[in-house]
């Protein structure tokens, strides 16, 4: 019980974020602008480079606010942010449109990863204030699209452990700025670097 509270906490204050969710893009309009997509996330938003994440059947909404982030420097990546500052919100939604409508591709959970991971995914840890990560990317890793919460079912490891360490370096650092990068901050400033590489296994292998 103290887990599902939990995580109805955390998760719940930014369910509100829904209906501020922009309007739709056009997929068609979207694929032809991710041609400069590819050199690094793949035909199709599959990455052949596991250090640069797999664009294929993320939400819409998360596609768009990430990319509205990049172009405010709200979050900072330097091969991202020129890619990002020409783009308009129409172009953005259009995007994120192309990339949701994309197949994904299935990774491979390694086994020893996933006695770790599964209990903190799909439980949690309610003694160390950590929700139960399925409480809002749902069991199989689809995310809740209609919230932004992004898809993680067959991400690259190496990028989620990449960020999940990176939320975890704000976390500890109070760091923080509002929203869900707030929310996962406080969450990962918990996990140990075992369980960080176990739970991005086991991502990889979610579908």
């Amino acid at each position: 019980m103290k887990r599902i509270l939990l995580a109805a906490i955390l998760c719940a204050p930014f369910a509100a974020f829904a209906a501020d969710a922009p309007s739709p893009g056009n997929a068609e309009a979207g694929a032809a602008k991710a041609a400069g997509c590819v050199a690094c996330h793949g035909p199709a938003g599959n990455s052949a480079n596991p250090e640069w994440p797999n664009l294929a059947g993320q939400n819409a909404r998360y596609v768009h606010d990430q990319l509205a982030r990049f172009k405010s420097g709200a979050r900072q990546n330097a091969l991202m942010a020129p890619m990002a500052a020409p783009l308009s919100d129409a172009d953005m939604r259009d995007l994120g449109a192309y990339f949701a409508a994309q197949p994904a591709s299935a990774g491979v959970a390694n086994e020893a990863a996933v006695a770790i991971a599964q209990p903190l995914y799909r439980g949690g840890d309610a003694a160390r204030g950590i929700p139960a990560c399925a409480a809002c990317h749902l069991p199989d890793g689809a995310g809740v699209a209609s919230a932004g919460y992004p898809h993680l079912g067959g991400q690259h490891a190496t990028y989620a452990a990449s960020r999940l360490k990176a939320y975890r370096s704000a976390g500890q650092q109070k760091d923080v700025e509002g929203g869900n990068f707030g929310v996962m901050a406080a969450v990962a400033a918990r996990l140990s670097d075992e369980e960080i590489t176990a739970l991005a296994s086991y991502i990889n292998g979610l579908q």
